[in-house]
């Protein structure tokens, strides 16, 4: 290992114990996200996994299980009655979008008139991503992105005026078509499993913890760690990462060079 990777390794660890990383633990700026996350004891249906730290509110959990809520205004049903068993995965989508303060290290400029940040190729557990496919197969859309390209002449989204009602297993041949494609590629397929500690999951036990904690910490790491990172860090970022660093943190570092091969 060489002299400049050990001080940086020595230098990260001890920024990050030093300050508040702001990749964990926070909020998008959307249009219905908390300003910061906290208990919120009420959260309805499929949202409660995230009751004890969220960045959605009560009644942002109960509009995201109505058919068409204020949230959005966006119509499942707008190629018939989207089937429960698929819509389920629709609504665990939603609640992860609004509730989840673990989605930090995919954050991202949103260039849009009602937020300010979006999600952008968040990695999805294998299995979410192919159970949301398997089980959406045979419902019906008329779009491949449902970000964008909507008929809203009523106020809601209804299909652009030609466009054909087709089974999603024609639109989206594939569960990443799917996950990628629907939403702008907010999401990602991955073959990473649950548990890997690699996969945001939408599904999990609350009784068993978060498992999203330690994935975002985890990629937050190689976000900081990464060369293109370290190319594009200003001279007040690093200025700012040099002044954070405590003075324990420069004792090992002699030790450190001493161990080198």
């Amino acid at each position: 290992m060489a002299v400049g990777q050990v001080l940086l390794v020595l230098l990260a660890a001890s920024t990050v114990s030093a300050t508040k990383d702001p990749l964990l633990n926070v909020c998008m700026d959307a249009k219905h996200h908390k300003s910061k996350p906290g208990p919120e004891g009420l959260l309805h249906g499929q949202c409660s996994p995230w009751k004890d730290n969220a960045c959605c509110t009560a009644n942002t959990s109960s509009e995201a299980h109505r058919d068409q809520s204020y949230l959005y205004s966006f119509n499942w049903n707008h190629c018939g009655v989207m089937p429960p068993k698929c819509k389920r995965h629709f609504i665990q989508d939603t609640c992860l979008y609004e509730c989840s303060p673990n989605l930090g290290p995919w954050i991202d400029k949103a260039d849009s008139s009602w937020r300010r940040e979006r999600i952008l190729h968040v990695p999805l557990c294998k299995e979410d991503c192919e159970e949301w496919w398997e089980d959406c197969k045979d419902s019906v859309t008329c779009k491949e992105n449902w970000h964008k390209g909507w008929n809203w002449a009523t106020g809601t989204n209804r299909c652009p005026w030609g466009s054909m009602c087709r089974p999603f297993s024609h639109v989206f041949p594939q569960p990443a078509d799917l996950c990628e494609k629907i939403w702008s590629n907010s999401y990602k397929y991955t073959t990473e499993h649950r548990g890997s500690g690699r996969c945001i999951q939408m599904w999990f036990d609350p009784a068993q913890g978060n498992p999203n904690v330690l994935v975002a910490k985890h990629y937050a790491w190689k976000k900081r760690s990464s060369p293109a990172r370290m190319k594009n860090v200003t001279p007040a970022e690093t200025g700012k990462a040099v002044c954070a660093l405590p003075w324990p943190a420069l004792v090992p570092l002699p030790l450190a060079l001493l161990m080198l091969p």
